[in-house]
């Protein structure tokens, strides 16, 4: 293969994983109309549309999505075959491709970006935060962070949190004007912050147990959010119950600015993993950052052993 094919058929995999071409040119470091160029010889070399543009989006064709599927692994080989010839380097370095939600992003990535690059100047990090599932094969990330549950069986899972428990909360306020449900049930008689998934569109069912069994309840109320920021604001204006993460509301919890109810109904569940593909030989800058992540996530030492392992498995 010429080198210029490589970089044509490098060029058109960065446009289906980040979905524009803007995206895509700044990725890759080039501009946008030489971008533009080389997908347009691309095709005319192989005389098939790749893509379908339209004012707002760009996805692969029927030929794209044929030629995607073969060459994605391809490029993940590729991929390892230099991060392979990396661990002949004194100190890792090369490119961090990493997938996280944004909660996970903002616990576990932003306080070790100033240390981990003083201690890994020649890692670049690449983090994209979402909270939409993605593919980090498809993606072509060397890594994601996400809850437990949301781990794909046949990933490597290393565990950065302890388990987490849901927590509807809503402002002292909110339940001085409109009570305080005493099950889960009492709910439909409440105003409730619905969450959507970025991932279908759809609600989130609150999900409680009782008894060793679990059940969902659908929720009704004046606002509809799908950014966990939004969701804990509307609670602390009094716009009515939130069900969020402890992680989320757990000191305002403690400063009074937000009450909990139904505790003895929500569930714990696994907390945050970083997971990636099962490799013969993990590349060199991810072995660096899981192993700085493990160190910057362990309770300190003369809390150590008290902590408890986990007692429930993952929710499907």
């Amino acid at each position: 293969m010429r080198r210029s094919e490589f970089a044509e058929l490098s060029a058109f995999a960065a446009i289906a994983e980040h979905g524009s071409f803007a995206r895509a040119a700044a990725h890759l470091r080039v501009s946008p109309s030489a971008l533009s160029q080389t997908i347009r010889a691309l095709e005319e070399r192989l005389g098939v549309r790749l893509l379908n543009r339209t004012t707002r989006s760009v996805a692969p064709s029927q030929a794209g999505a044929r030629l995607l599927a073969r060459l994605t692994p391809a490029l993940t080989e590729l991929d390892a075959a230099v991060a392979d010839v990396g661990t002949l380097r004194d100190k890792p370095a090369g490119l961090l491709r990493l997938n996280t939600a944004r909660i996970a992003a903002a616990r576990f990535i932003a306080p070790l970006i100033g240390p981990f690059h003083r201690a890994y100047p020649e890692i670049v990090l690449d983090v994209v935060a979402e909270d939409a599932l993605t593919d980090i094969v498809m993606g072509r990330f060397d890594a994601g962070i996400r809850l437990g549950e949301r781990v794909e069986k046949d990933m490597v899972a290393v565990k950065v949190s302890g388990d987490f428990e849901m927590m509807a909360v809503a402002s002292p306020g909110y339940f001085a004007r409109h009570g305080t449900p005493a099950t889960p049930r009492d709910l439909h008689r409440h105003r409730c912050i619905n969450f959507r998934w970025p991932t279908h569109d759809g609600l989130y069912r609150w999900e409680f147990e009782e008894g060793g069994e679990e059940f969902e309840i659908a929720v009704d109320g004046p606002l509809i959010v799908n950014d966990a920021d939004l969701l804990v604001r509307g609670a602390l204006e009094g716009v009515g119950i939130a069900y969020v993460l402890d992680e989320q509301v757990r000191t305002y919890v403690e400063a009074g600015a937000l009450t909990r109810v139904l505790a003895r109904w929500s569930p714990k569940f696994p907390g945050f993993y970083l997971y990636y593909p099962s490799r013969r030989q993990i590349p060199p800058p991810l072995r660096a950052f899981i192993d700085f992540l493990r160190e910057a996530s362990r309770p300190p030492e003369k809390t150590r052993s008290k902590s408890r392992s986990p007692t429930r498995g993952a929710r499907t």
